[in-house]
């Protein structure tokens, strides 16, 4: 049987095996006993996460003909292949003891998969993942450059990030109109933030939601009775860290109580 990629699913199958041989071996060993694909699809990726000896691999697939594909052609996979939507997935109950998190992740969706995996980020100590080289860039910027954003401060809170290797458009079908690339994240020794959490998400979103402007109008637009001036206000919200933002969020804090 065939299967047929589906627009609305965001597939772009992978057709050249030596990358998706590099994807695996960029799965660093020793940071969880298991693995999770997400979407794989026709099993390009999966074939060589299976011969990894140093986890067990499960899969989780929302598209009904590829999973019936994979039982037929990879059936080792089928007591670890769940049929399912990662997105509403509870990771912490699946994986009490950790998860690596892999795959070709959908254009459409890898923004909310990476929100998805902070969300369980003392979970999963290592993610791998092939997304739009856009957002690859944008995750792994560092302050100061225009694409660090919202994404950016979030998932370098809490993980290291490498951007490993570029994937031209050429080796999917159907071919993206973009360029891929394949990022690492590895979970860092931060436990908490050094402020409040919620506000911290807050604040951030508050700055590059109007990045245009400084940080001074972008705050007092979001929270109308801070009056106290900080060294940070003349800045636009890609020149802060995330300590930084920590900073950022306390004085917050301390002047809207």
């Amino acid at each position: 049987m065939k299967v047929k990629p589906k627009k609305h699913l965001g597939q772009h199958f992978l057709t050249d095996m030596s990358i998706s041989q590099r994807i695996s071996d960029s799965v660093l060993p020793g940071m969880a006993k298991s693995t999770l694909e997400i979407g794989p699809g026709t099993g390009v990726l999966t074939q060589y996460l299976l011969k990894r000896e140093d986890f067990d691999l499960t899969a989780i697939e929302i598209d009904t003909e590829s999973v019936e594909y994979l039982k037929i052609h990879y059936p080792e996979l089928t007591p670890n292949l769940i049929f399912g939507d990662f997105l509403h997935s509870n990771v912490e109950e699946m994986y009490p003891n950790n998860v690596n998190i892999v795959g070709n992740f959908p254009y459409n969706i890898s923004s909310q998969i990476y929100f998805k995996i902070l969300e369980y980020k003392n979970f999963v100590p290592q993610s791998v993942g092939m997304i739009q080289r856009e957002v690859a860039l944008r995750i792994a910027s560092k302050p100061g450059n225009k694409q660090y954003g919202i994404l950016s401060v979030f998932l370098q809170a809490f993980y290291d990030i490498e951007y490993l290797f570029t994937v031209d458009e050429h080796v999917f079908n159907p071919p993206p109109k973009v360029k891929s690339a394949v990022i690492r994240l590895i979970r860092n020794e931060r436990m908490s933030l050094d402020c409040d959490e919620k506000l911290f998400i807050r604040v951030v979103k508050a700055t590059f939601n109007q990045r245009r402007k400084t940080i001074r109008n972008s705050l007092r637009a979001a929270f109308p009775h801070i009056e106290a001036v900080h060294e940070f206000f003349p800045l636009r919200p890609e020149r802060l860290s995330v300590e930084q933002f920590e900073e950022l969020t306390r004085f917050v804090s301390d002047n809207t109580k």
